[in-house]
């Protein structure tokens, strides 16, 4: 701005000067413009600089030179000397009043000066302060990124002392033996909570100790005697603790059940003797074993001998079988002299002793028993004794299991340790019995009981029972085909001959095979059996041709057909009574009963139909005529 200034007033001097010299030359008065320059006092002006290019002049004349005015003043003959004066007359005084109103507002230019000055004072220091202040600025920057660095570094030394100090605690509080845990272990009882809980506690520490000491930690020899003596002293209280609880199970007339029950509040207490001193918890785990199985052998031989005693009197002999003649009968309703025969081929209310009712009912009291004069079958003795075995074998088998702390095949061998001569000796009993057994029907019942309390067991996640199981079914199944087997031998080698008189109402031996087939099928249709099933065939056939070949023994053709009818009826009869309307023994006796019956009804008006169906009769003779001669043949 100061320099634009000094350039305008150098041009305004150089006008002026070149002015001056014409009027120098014309008129004298006006050669006082050098004291007016002089008052003017511009300061030192360069007008001889580069700035001013003389070339330039020559352009500017060329160019007024080209004017119009000029060129119209040049045409008219106008003086330019005159001319130029007058203008640069005018000029001058131009010049003298800016010249005048710039010393007039000299002062403002002045103070503005000084304000630029000023303000470029006040820019330079805050330059400065903004210099001084980035550089600042760097050098926090770098003091930030130091302070993250040592901060990173500080957490992480922080995480590292945690941890240090979470492993120290926990090494500490491991080997640290507090004076409770003492107390309680030396002087407090073992039934008290507190001991048991101090026990856990020294369990965990001893276990830390072991584990530290594996690891080379030199702070466990600090701690290893009073951890060794605080066990000792442990398992001696404990040892007689068990032991008192397990002798107590041999005073007479003790429900053991009680005490093994309140054994199991301390099951923690063999667990740490497994854990710390195998030896006497082996010895506690032998002395259980040998007290148990002598109290449940004593048990169940006296529970098995009472028992076998309210059993009925009169039982099955190997003479009473379906086939076997009954000389003593007159008639139709009078009674065998068979002994117990409604118990042998009839089932009664014998089949609810597998009612899931009765199958988990009480055992029986053989001494309640004996005061009521009660007698029961063999099936409902052989359901007490067994339920007994169950509901007692689960009881030890959950309870060895859980106080033991053993599973799967330890605990299997565990349970037969206890268990196993109870056991010998109830299949020992079971087996004498059934060598002289011949109610197929109270062996039957047994074989399905065996079944639902294998499934019962089942149920309560006891596998220890069932081998026991498979070992009875092995004793059961044989014997029971072999009295079936002894069935179906005597109706084949029954002789109608020796039967005494006959009549056409039904014969005594079908209605026991009546009986006695009704009654397995209702048993054989809770859970059936196919080998069952297969000797009930044989029996069915045997029985039918037993009744073929009775009736080949009336002289009568219609006497025959009336004995068929009746025997048929009356057997089917008493199965649709006791089984299923589809059965195989329903349907096929169905089937006879309804070819009889039309035969019957044929033979009233066609008597030739009705000797060529009775001739179709095996094992009767092919024909058969109307004489009494031809039928008897």
């Amino acid at each position: 701005m100061a320099a634009a200034a000094t350039m305008a007033a150098a041009a305004r001097e150089l006008v002026l000067r070149a002015g001056t010299s014409d009027i120098e030359e014309e008129e004298g008065p006006l050669a006082g413009g050098a004291g007016l320059q002089e008052s003017l006092q511009l300061g030192e002006l360069d007008i001889t600089s580069d700035e001013f290019i003389l070339d330039e002049v020559d352009v500017h004349i060329q160019a007024n030179l080209e004017d119009e005015l000029v060129k119209e003043a040049l045409k008219t003959g106008v003086d330019l000397r005159h001319y130029s004066k007058q203008v640069e007359l005018e000029l001058q005084q131009i010049e003298q009043k800016s010249i005048r109103d710039y010393i007039q507002e000299s002062e403002n230019i002045a103070s503005l000066h000084n304000q630029i000055t000023a303000c470029d004072a006040v820019l330079e220091r805050m330059e400065q302060m903004l210099g001084a202040f980035q550089s600042d600025l760097s050098s926090i920057s770098s003091e930030i990124r130091t302070l993250q660095e040592q901060s990173g570094a500080m957490n992480i030394r922080l995480r590292n002392r945690q941890a240090v100090r979470g492993k120290l605690g926990e090494l500490v509080d491991g080997l640290v033996v507090p004076s409770a845990l003492v107390t309680a272990i030396l002087e407090a009882p073992v039934t008290e909570p507190r001991f048991l809980e101090q026990l856990q506690e020294l369990d965990a520490k001893a276990a830390a100790v072991r584990e530290q000491e594996a690891r080379g930690t030199a702070a466990c020899a600090d701690v290893r005697g009073v951890l060794d003596r605080l066990r000792v002293k442990a398992v001696m209280k404990i040892r007689e603790f068990i032991l008192q609880k397990i002798y107590s199970f041999r005073k007479p007339m003790t429900n053991y059940q009680i005490p093994q029950t309140a054994l199991l509040k301390y099951r923690f207490f063999y667990q740490f003797l497994l854990g710390n001193e195998r030896a006497t918890a082996k010895e506690i785990r032998d002395e259980y074993v040998e007290t148990l199985s002598k109290i449940y052998l004593s048990y169940y031989r006296s529970y098995l001998g009472r028992l076998m005693k309210v059993q009925y009197e009169e039982v099955a002999e190997k003479d009473d079988l379906m086939g076997v003649e009954d000389t003593a009968k007159k008639g139709f309703f009078s009674k065998p002299s068979l002994r117990s025969r409604n118990t042998i081929f009839t089932l009664g209310t014998r089949g609810s002793v597998i009612s899931p009712t009765e199958l988990e009912a009480p055992i029986l009291v053989p001494h309640t028993a004996q005061r009521g004069e009660q007698r029961y079958p063999f099936e409902a003795l052989f359901r007490s004794q067994h339920y007994a075995l169950l509901d007692n074998s689960c009881r030890e088998y959950l309870f060895i299991c859980e106080f033991f702390v053993v599973s799967g095949p330890a605990a299997h061998d565990l349970f037969h340790a206890v268990m196993g001569r109870t056991l010998s000796m109830t299949l020992k009993h079971l087996e004498s019995y059934l060598a002289d057994c011949y109610d197929a029907i109270a062996v039957f019942l047994c074989i399905h009981i065996v079944l639902r309390f294998r499934n019962i067991a089942a149920k309560r996640d006891v596998p220890a029972l069932d081998r026991y199981w498979e070992q009875v079914l092995a004793l059961l199944w044989p014997r029971f085909e072999l009295i079936l087997e002894m069935n179906v031998q005597s109706v084949r080698s029954t002789d109608p001959q020796r039967l005494g008189g006959l009549d056409t109402r039904p014969h005594y031996i079908t209605r026991r095979y009546a009986e006695f087939s009704s009654a397995l099928v209702s048993i054989n249709q809770t859970i059936p059996n196919e080998r069952t099933m297969q000797l009930l065939g044989q029996l069915q056939v045997e029985v039918e041709n037993f009744v073929l070949r009775v009736a080949a023994e009336f002289s009568s053709r219609k006497e025959q057909l009336v004995f068929l009818i009746n025997n048929y009826d009356m057997m089917l009869g008493v199965l649709m009574e006791r089984a299923a309307d589809d059965s195989k023994e329903v349907e096929s006796f169905q089937q006879l009963l309804n070819a009889r019956t039309q035969m019957e009804s044929l033979s009233v008006s066609h008597t030739g139909v009705q000797r060529y169906d009775l001739g179709s009769l095996q094992p009767l003779p092919p024909r058969l005529s109307d004489s009494p001669a031809s039928a008897s043949e």
